[in-house]
């Protein structure tokens, strides 16, 4: 039997109820899934401290002694036991505020134990809370050098199921499976690589014996975790390119020109023409284009998008462009509109809004190929939407739509459409590598002529008076002041600046001028009606939530204030600023906080002063936050949960599975070769387990 088959329920110490936890708090169901539960960190259990060397430097300590006493004290919520625990030199108390009876039954008076846990300060002394107690027999089991530590949750705590309980069990299933693990990668793949052989790699992860065995088990680890990802995506990439013929794009006709001559509203930078010329090569070469467009907020990637749709145009085909959020639909449809004013291009908006009256005329008139540029959200890919002959497809912030309904548009062409995927979201290497690894990236690294880079400052909260007199000055010359806030509400748990109590605040400081409000627990109507207002400059501050993150484009607005701004991640800052700085004036971004920031806090908004590069900013934003939340919040593209590989730290170990992997695919593209049936396998087994590896295509 598999081991993905095998319940945990009949592991020796689990049990129903204990599966039962496991499997709600870290979705640990079977076997395999608690083989591959790695710990988080690794504490060095091989040295004894004496109670005097304690400081407030170290993280965890052991001590070797015997309980002089047990005492408990309080009632209720406050109630908790004190003992007092002899190294033979000095005494420290240990503390427990739950699990009372437990530590009475387990533990003895006078009789010799090791002390395991964190030193917390509590006056001129140190105690120790809910420490790991261990009688002093078990010492060649507990302090044998590099400890793993399970990440775990309250529940599974209060169920005594601690980091110390999840190694017993990990200890039980290695038992029980005599410590030998079918392979998973072939002979060839663990040479070429100079991986060891996964039973030493799960040994060495779950049971170190030294820090050499731990890298060695790590690497093999990330190695085959990123190896299987880059397999499935390379895979994916070699068939479609073997099945899928594209639409070939012959000429750049009538439509194209007109539009480049009379109605292009600047200049096209260098890196602009760069990236319409490599879409022109890839929509005219046979094969279907598949490619990522990236490029830092206000580059220029709608008006590149656009001319690739006249392309299609001239060559007989309708073209469709799907944004995730009805904002950003409606500020493509305006912003293209715009751009092909007085031109015979019948452009149309879709959306979940689109009146039924509306849709009824829009349909026939999409069947019958006379709407040519269709703008719309999830909306396109409704049955009832169907082209004439659609011949491009323009997805923008792909990592929001799944490939099944990337795929769904397909079957709406009755020849395969060209792809072209935007984001304005700047993606590491690495990340992009995992993301959009069978897309083939373009970048557009230059801002339109005529852009002045945003100043950017950081601002403590208790200077207000200064930033007032600043945002005055700059409302007088004409400017417009956007101010965002990460809370609606006052909320008692949060100390975080709001947006109901800064609305009125700031009608208080400024009278003599239109304050509007934006969030999004407003209606539709109302929260358009109060854009629409600052779009106009009726009103000169705008306060808002993240709403304004994406489809706002006020060229006259110059200032972005973002209040609280340690409570906003890097890529969501980054994203905010470029709300500002599309016009011609200069234009300032002020980043206010309370003094109490970390290090990492203090760091980012460090980076944001000193850099305007989006590519630099996602870059540093990886290191310090990690893959999973790129934007502050989950990153939604992410297709796995990484059990072991860091994606801000293993670009070479990623490097080196993509090489291998497409080493493994050029001999052998499906796979079906006898001497790769064991990565087949691996890879069926993989996708048995419902992980939506097509997320990444």
């Amino acid at each position: 039997m598999k081991l993905s088959d095998r319940d945990i329920t009949y592991l020796q110490g689990v049990g129903p109820k204990r599966a039962e936890v496991l499997k709600k708090e870290i979705e640990v169901a079977s076997f395999e899934d608690l083989l591959y539960y790695f710990p988080y960190k690794y504490i060095d259990r091989s040295r004894f401290y004496y109670i005097h060397e304690i400081d407030g430097n170290m993280p965890f300590i052991q001590i070797r002694g015997r309980f002089l006493s047990f005492e408990t004290i309080g009632e209720g919520r406050t109630r908790r036991m004190v003992a007092k625990f002899s190294d033979g030199r000095s005494v420290i108390d240990i503390v427990w505020f739950k699990g009372l009876n437990f530590v009475t039954n387990k533990i003895k008076v006078n009789k010799e134990y090791i002390v395991f846990g964190k030193p917390t300060a509590f006056g001129s002394k140190y105690n120790i809370a809910h420490p790991d107690v261990d009688p002093i027999e078990e010492a060649d089991k507990v302090a044998a050098g590099l400890t793993p530590f399970y990440n775990t949750t309250e529940k599974m705590k209060s169920n005594y199921l601690n980091s110390k309980a999840i190694q017993s069990l990990e200890f039980a299933l290695f038992q029980t499976l005599q410590w030998r693990f079918d392979e998973t990668l072939t002979p060839a793949v663990i040479n070429r690589a100079k991986v060891i052989d996964l039973s030493s790699a799960l040994k060495g992860i779950h049971f170190p014996e030294s820090t050499r065995q731990l890298n060695d088990a790590q690497f093999r680890l990330k190695f085959e975790e990123l190896f299987f990802i880059q397999l499935n995506i390379l895979r994916y990439t070699k068939q479609r390119q073997a099945k899928l013929k594209g639409v070939v794009f012959t000429r750049v006709g009538e439509i194209f020109h007109h539009f480049y001559e009379h109605n292009l509203p600047f200049t096209l930078t260098n890196a602009q023409k760069r990236v319409v010329k490599e879409i022109r090569k890839d929509m005219g070469n046979g094969k279907q284009m598949n490619r990522l467009v990236q490029g830092d907020v206000g580059s220029g990637k709608t008006l590149v998008a656009l001319l690739c749709m006249l392309i299609a145009l001239d060559n007989g085909f309708q073209a469709c462009l799907m944004a995730p959020t009805e904002i950003l639909a409606n500020q493509h449809y305006e912003t293209i509109r715009e751009f092909l004013k007085g031109m015979d291009v019948n452009v149309r908006l879709l959306t979940g809004s689109t009146k039924k009256k509306e849709r009824n005329e829009l349909f026939p008139a999409l069947e019958k190929g006379e709407i040519q540029i269709l703008i719309g959200t999830h909306a396109l890919i409704e049955d009832t939407v169907n082209f004439h002959r659609l011949g491009l497809v323009v997805i923008d912030e792909q990592h929001r739509f799944g490939v099944a309904q990337r795929a769904k548009l397909w079957t709406k062409a009755t020849e395969v459409p060209h792809i072209l995927v935007m984001t304005a979201t700047p993606i590491p290497r690495t990340l992009a590598m995992t993301l959009y690894g069978d897309l083939d990236v373009s970048v557009i690294d230059e801002l339109p002529p005529g852009r002045k880079p945003i100043q950017t400052e950081h601002r403590y909260d208790n200077k207000r008076a200064s930033l007032y007199k600043f945002l005055e000055s700059e409302i007088t010359k004409g400017r417009q002041v956007y101010m965002v806030y990460p809370l609606i509400e006052e909320n008692e748990k949060l100390d975080y600046k709001n947006l109901e109590s800064g609305f009125e605040t700031m009608k208080e400081v400024f009278p003599q001028f239109n304050v509007s409000m934006v969030h999004g627990r407003m209606k539709p109507a109302e929260k358009d009606f109060e854009m629409q207002k600052f779009a106009s400059g009726e009103s000169q501050i705008l306060l808002a939530t993240t709403v304004i993150e994406v489809g706002v484009n006020v060229p006259n607005a110059s200032v972005m204030v973002i209040e609280s701004a340690e409570r906003f991640g890097l890529s969501q800052l980054h994203q905010l600023r470029g709300r500002v700085g599309r016009g011609a004036e200069q234009s300032y971004c002020m980043l206010i906080s309370s003094h109490k920031l970390s290090n990492d806090t203090r760091k980012r908004l460090e980076i944001m002063v000193n850099s305007t590069d989006g590519f630099e900013i996602a870059e540093a934003d990886l290191k310090l936050r990690g893959p999973g939340d790129l934007e502050g919040t989950q990153q939604s593209g992410l297709p796995v949960s990484l059990k072991i590989a860091d994606l801000a730290a293993d670009g070479q170990v990623l490097q080196l599975a993509r090489d291998i992997a497409f080493e493994v695919l050029d001999d052998d593209p499906d796979l079906s070769k006898p001497h790769n049936r064991l990565l087949a396998e691996r890879l069926k087994h993989l996708f048995a387990k419902k992980i939506n590896w097509g997320l990444i295509s």
